[in-house]
């Protein structure tokens, strides 16, 4: 029941009202969907295609569908269909459906013409539509997994067979005498960088993105698979939708895969582990594109940054009240190396309640699999609900607006995707992305902007030797020791100014390994190993990573006065 999301209702908009005939499905279109099942007001699942058969395509006389797998299959379900199908001479003389893409899309392009010539010839002889079959025919052609018929790496490759399918079925929606056939040609692929450009690009198609599921429609899949394995829901029987909520961001596929594994092991699905088994689905639906986290951090557990965390629970508290209008779009963290911002955003989420998604190494080294792999990220974006977007190294990920020589134009069109996706209005208040790097300098300026990043925080090393024994005293807690709340006079002129809680830790671990192998005293373990401290960063990148963030900073009050430049 493909959904409240009125992509259905956009395909049947466009094709009655003639403005397209041609449309491009991408998007979440190898999932399950529940359909009515006949003759019943029950329900059952099927595949996109079956979709467009029973829905999109009821009243249409004759219907050809091609993929790799299968063939070429035609299904003529009007009396108008199988008359004109059998007058046609090229049916009777095939002995079997061609199953080559290029033979299958040349038997559909020659069907058409066929029924396109039966209408010029009833117009100059001025015929009644009923007295010749195939005049008022409507025609469907779907070619599935279009992106293996008509692939984007073809246009790399000059496979001028690929390029002379991807011409006709372009012709398709171009051509006048097409145009004037009740014809609709639908192409699904998952991505749209997938499939051949001079069918992507085409200003003829309708591009429709088939989302993932609702809540809504979660709910009525779990209510239908309970009916069948119900001991794998027991403990949601008609609170179907609380899960369904709480799984939002996954496919019908995997929600229906879960629940039948548990229900043959007979281990019902509770509240407990709803954020695992939505986590799990999530990562596993986006083939290992993305991290999915939940946080129980707090932005209490961070030491310092007072005007940083005050500024963020202001935004956290106007965002809980859904007052979104001063919602910023997107967060900077810049700042030297080892400051803490992955650390700072797993706190901020824990403390807003809502999950985090980290983009992993989405660039692949074929042709459109980068751009493709950003569209899966993106249409999961868009069906999670609030969440933060982090993107860790931003300089390095988010691409530039130049080309990169090497890159085959693969930087500049990320940069693209990516600024048009941050600067999406329609997100504000529902998704919070947030950029960290030492290198703020290096990403576009176009994406650091406002309505892109409203505002940057920069995150700084201790200022003082008394800041910097106080970060190493409370990480030295947690490895379970106990230093002096005040170090004593040869441990405090040897503890440098000017450190990062990354480089704390480090001294935590190291004083923890040697009270362990060494059996000192806490204090004297930490003294022996600052005698011998080498900072990990050099201290001219270090003064030049804290201009930069003190440069990059969006107010002057996240800046401490020694870092200060006139």
């Amino acid at each position: 029941m493909p959904s409240q999301t009125t992509w259905p209702e956009e395909i049947r908009s466009l094709y009655l009202s003639g403005s397209a005939n041609q449309f491009l499905l991408h998007g979440n279109v190898e999932d399950r969907v529940l359909l009515p099942a006949e003759g019943k007001e029950a329900v059952r699942f099927g595949n996109l295609f079956d979709y467009l058969i029973a829905h999109q395509l009821r009243k249409f006389d004759a219907i050809f569908s091609y993929d790799l797998g299968h063939g070429l299959r035609v299904s003529t379900p009007t009396k108008a269909g199988k008359e004109a199908y059998h007058h046609w001479p090229s049916a009777r003389e095939a002995r079997a459906f061609p199953k080559v893409p290029r033979d299958a899309v040349a038997y559909m392009d020659h069907f058409l013409r066929y029924c396109c010539n039966l209408r010029q010839v009833a117009t100059a002889e001025n015929e009644e539509p009923e007295n010749l079959a195939g005049k008022n025919l409507s025609i469907a052609f779907v070619i599935r997994t279009a992106s293996l018929v008509l692939p984007a790496r073809a246009a790399q490759a000059m496979n001028y067979e690929v390029h002379s399918m991807a011409s006709l079925v372009r012709s398709w929606s171009t051509e006048s005498h097409f145009l004037e056939q009740n014809l609709a040609t639908f192409l699904i692929a998952e991505n749209l960088n997938d499939l051949h450009p001079l069918v992507a690009g085409n200003p003829r198609i309708a591009r429709v993105a088939v989302p993932l599921p609702s809540p809504e429609e979660l709910e009525a899949a779990l209510k239908f698979l309970g009916e069948d394995f119900p001991k794998a829901l027991t403990k949601f029987a008609g609170k179907e939708s609380i899960p369904a909520k709480r799984l939002a961001g996954t496919t019908l596929s995997s929600v229906e895969s879960l629940v039948k594994i548990r229900h043959h092991k007979k281990k019902p699905i509770d509240e407990k582990t709803l954020s695992d088994l939505r986590r799990a689905l999530v990562e596993k639906d986006c083939q290992g594109l993305i991290d999915f986290v939940e946080s129980d951090r707090n932005l209490d557990m961070i030491m310092g940054s007072e005007a940083v965390k005050d500024w963020m629970r202001q935004d956290i508290a106007l965002w809980q009240q859904d007052d979104l209008r001063a919602i910023p779009m997107g967060y900077l963290l810049c700042g030297p190396v080892g400051t803490g911002k992955t650390f700072m955003v797993e706190c901020l989420a824990g403390e807003a309640g809502i999950p985090v998604v980290k983009f992993k190494n989405f660039r692949d080294r074929w042709v459109g699999s980068t751009e493709g792999n950003l569209e899966k990220i993106f249409a999961l974006l868009q069906a999670l609900g609030r969440c933060i977007v982090f993107i860790d190294e931003a300089d390095q990920a988010l691409g530039s607006r130049s080309a990169q020589s090497g890159d085959s134009g693969v930087s500049g069109r990320v940069y693209s995707m990516m600024a048009k996706e941050m600067s999406d209005t329609r997100n504000r208040g529902k998704i919070l992305w947030i950029l960290a790097s030492s290198r703020p300098d290096l990403i576009e300026v176009d994406l650091k902007r406002p309505g892109r990043v409203d505002v940057k925080f920069p995150l700084f090393p201790s200022v003082t030797p008394e800041e910097a024994y106080s970060l190493i005293r409370a990480l030295s807690k947690r490895q379970g020791l106990t230093l002096p709340k005040e170090p004593e006079f040869s441990l405090a002129e040897l503890i440098p100014p000017h450190l990062t809680p990354g480089s704390a830790e480090a001294l935590a671990v190291k004083t923890y390994r040697l009270v362990k192998t060494r059996n000192l005293e806490a204090s004297v373990a930490l003294t022996e190993i600052l005698l011998d401290y080498q900072s990990p960063v050099p201290k001219e990148i270090m003064d030049f990573q804290i201009e930069i963030a003190a440069k990059e900073a969006s107010d002057l009050s996240f800046v401490p006065d020694v870092f200060r430049r006139d």
